[in-house]
């Protein structure tokens, strides 16, 4: 058998950046999110070491930083929204310009996404920031790979409305 430590390093390495990325923009602060994602592989390594078949690590990780979050908010009685530091996560290489445009429109979008409901946060995530397949969201979401695809485009449908509604109330 394989050096549990060992594999697990390697599924630390693959998914530490995307775990953060996912807590971060659930709680909006660095010292809140590094405290969660630590715990989140700490729970994580817990359970693979005494039990390294684990099926999909990356979703037995999300669900842990999920229920983390959802245990953060539950105990300190707060509301979610996603902070403009979060350009410094998603984009560390442009001019400013382009920084400026690409704030711009981070901003609008994350002050959307956090309108909607949190299955359709999650999905629009995972899929688009953390680019993974449908079948690795749907397996994260314990729904069947039609079924997410469906709330895909439903959360699509309520990001564009609500960006619409916004650029309405603005003009």
């Amino acid at each position: 058998m394989a050096n549990p430590r060992k594999e697990f390093a390697k599924i630390y390495d693959q998914c530490i950046q995307k775990i953060y990325r996912f807590i971060f923009l659930k709680v909006n602060s660095e010292e809140i999110a590094q405290d969660l994602c630590s715990e989140t592989f700490l729970k994580g390594w817990e359970s693979y070491k005494n039990n390294s078949k684990i099926d999909n690590p990356s979703a037995f990780l999300y669900r842990i930083a999920r229920n983390l979050v959802t245990d953060y908010y539950r105990e300190k009685g707060r509301t979610q929204f996603v902070s403009p530091e979060i350009v410094a996560i998603a984009d560390p290489g442009p001019g400013i310009e382009e920084k400026i445009a690409f704030n711009s429109d981070l901003d609008q979008i994350k002050a959307v996404l956090t309108n909607l409901k949190e299955e359709y946060q999650n999905v629009i995530i995972w899929r688009y920031l953390d680019d993974l397949s449908i079948p690795e969201v749907a397996k994260m979401m314990d729904k069947t790979e039609e079924t997410t695809r469906v709330t895909l485009h439903r959360a699509l449908k309520a990001l564009k409305e609500e960006c619409n509604k916004r650029e309405n109330f603005t003009s």
